[in-house]
């Protein structure tokens, strides 16, 4: 039985799996790392604590289950993307705290831009709109304020990368700066047509193609650990959404999944051409195997576990995120309160940094129980917004919703989500699937599984949501929604 290891490196934690060939977990290991948030709208994380937990994580779970470097076939990385890390080449010391895809301090930079009349080029070349979540203008903001920054990325000495290409960097002791198609196509630097950073773009954004990782194939051996998993082959790497995709065995067109994590990510295969989005979502490389790219439309949403970490800490309704279900039990429905998590601006469609959290709706007979039903609500809402708009771009028609991530152990909120769809909900038994798929496309590379047909007969269904919810009650609920959207838009402005 052959083992293979994933590294999860995500937005609030490090973790590492052991997976074998049969798609089941051997070992888990997972560590919470600091947040930072300087100023308001501002979210950072430190670069070396990043890649000192998932060190650590590494080590903790081959000791914890006796395996070996040796007895592990191949390791594979999925990351939080867009956040920006900038280092010295020779010193492999980051020269800022890693700026995160959260942090909204670039919010003026896109708006100069947009007004310059470049957004219609950005969005034809990289498939994204112009918005401070994505990595180039942080990378540009990051040389212009820190002392000497710019100097040294134009004489070559930093170096750019998103977290996979850190990781990378830091296992190999420097020797490898690579990243995936996956993680560059969400950098604003990346023409996702022609396959190659964009010189058009590096000028627009003022970024040195020096500081670059070289962009290679999500599945491959890029290098060889060595630390943390010495002579552990690096066979895979993803962008933490396209390595769900690719864990939930969505390998055909139409084939659809979310993930429940801090922020919310429906992507919607669409096969080998990119479609072109609609405002509102996201055209991106899915996964580049070989000489094949394939790609995604994707809506992102900031907040959704966030959210439901907001009400244990900043409300204090529950001790535990895991309570929130019960919580919102206790009411038969939200008793007309509606909860815009718009905490650090709003995601898809809207895509608008200044949007901020609402609530409406609320009366004395408003109880906790509303609140929680509103906040598992305002998750499902806005994902079948983003479904509306996939589904018109793409000219398909989804036959279900394959789900994952943290939130998905909620029940509460899987029968709300086929509910406010109007489509089943899936979700399957290894829920794991951000890892599964980064330990999918490393066992490709190094041939624990000789193709994707091997791969799709691990994945199993754990339980089917359908929906209940008559259309007239459906279509009244996201009207009321939609009422209370549109009312926080702008608020920050």
């Amino acid at each position: 039985m052959s083992l293979l290891l994933a590294l999860d490196q995500g937005t609030t934690s490090s973790r590492a799996i052991l997976f074998d060939d049969e798609g089941a977990i051997r070992g888990v290991a997972q560590r919470e790392f600091r947040q930072h948030y300087p100023r308001p709208g501002w979210v950072e994380h430190d670069p070396d604590e990043i890649q000192a937990s998932q060190r650590a994580v590494v080590e903790e779970v081959l000791a914890a289950n006796g395996v070996k470097p040796k007895d592990v076939a191949g390791l594979g990385i999925t990351n939080q993307r867009e956040t920006v890390v900038v280092w010295d080449r020779e010193t492999g010391e980051p020269v800022h705290p890693a700026i995160v895809w959260q942090d909204r301090r670039t919010a003026g930079t896109c708006d100069r831009l947009r007004d310059a009349g470049h957004e219609p080029e950005i969005r034809a070349k990289t498939g994204l709109v112009l918005d401070p979540y994505f990595s180039a203008a942080k990378i540009q903001w990051i040389l212009d304020h820190v002392d000497g920054a710019r100097a040294r990325a134009e004489a070559g000495d930093l170096a750019f990368g998103t977290v996979d290409a850190w990781l990378v960097h830091e296992l190999t002791e420097g020797r490898v700066h690579a990243t995936d198609a996956s993680n560059a196509s969400r950098t604003l630097l990346y023409d996702i047509h022609r396959g190659d950073w964009d010189d058009g773009l590096l000028e627009l954004f003022d970024v040195p193609r020096s500081m670059l990782p070289e962009v290679r194939s999500s599945s491959e051996v890029v290098g060889e650990a060595s630390v943390a998993a010495p002579g552990v082959p690096i066979a895979g790497i993803a962008g933490d959404q396209q390595a769900a995709l690719f864990g939930q065995a969505c390998f055909e067109q139409g084939q659809a999944k979310n993930t429940y994590g801090t922020g919310c990510f429906l992507l919607l295969n669409t096969g080998t051409k990119p479609v072109p989005p609609a405002r509102g979502v996201l055209t991106t490389v899915a996964w580049r195997i070989g000489e094949r790219t394939e790609y995604a439309l994707e809506g992102s949403v900031f907040i959704a576990g966030a959210a439901v970490q907001w009400l244990r800490d900043g409300l204090g309704l529950v001790e535990q995120a895991a309570d929130v279900e019960a919580l919102a039990r206790t009411v038969e429905d939200n008793g007309g309160v509606y909860l815009v998590p718009a905490f650090v601006g709003l995601g898809a469609p809207h895509w608008d940094p200044y949007a901020r959290g609402t609530m409406f709706g609320i009366t004395r007979g408003t109880t906790g129980g509303h609140i929680a039903r509103a906040a598992l609500e305002g998750i499902a809402f806005q994902v079948a917004d983003l479904e509306d708009l996939m589904r018109k771009d793409a000219g398909l028609e989804l036959e279900e919703l394959r789900v994952d991530g943290g939130a998905a152990s909620n029940d509460l909120l899987l029968q709300i989500q086929a509910d406010v769809l109007g489509l089943p909900v899936v979700r399957p038994k290894v829920t794991e699937t951000t890892a599964f798929g980064a330990a999918c496309l490393a066992g490709l590379a190094v041939g624990v599984w000789k193709d994707r047909s091997e791969i799709a007969a691990t994945w199993a269904e754990e339980r089917r949501f359908e929906p209940e919810m008559g259309q007239d009650e459906r279509a009244s609920l996201r009207a009321q929604w939609t009422r209370a959207v549109e009312r926080s838009l702008g608020w920050a402005r």
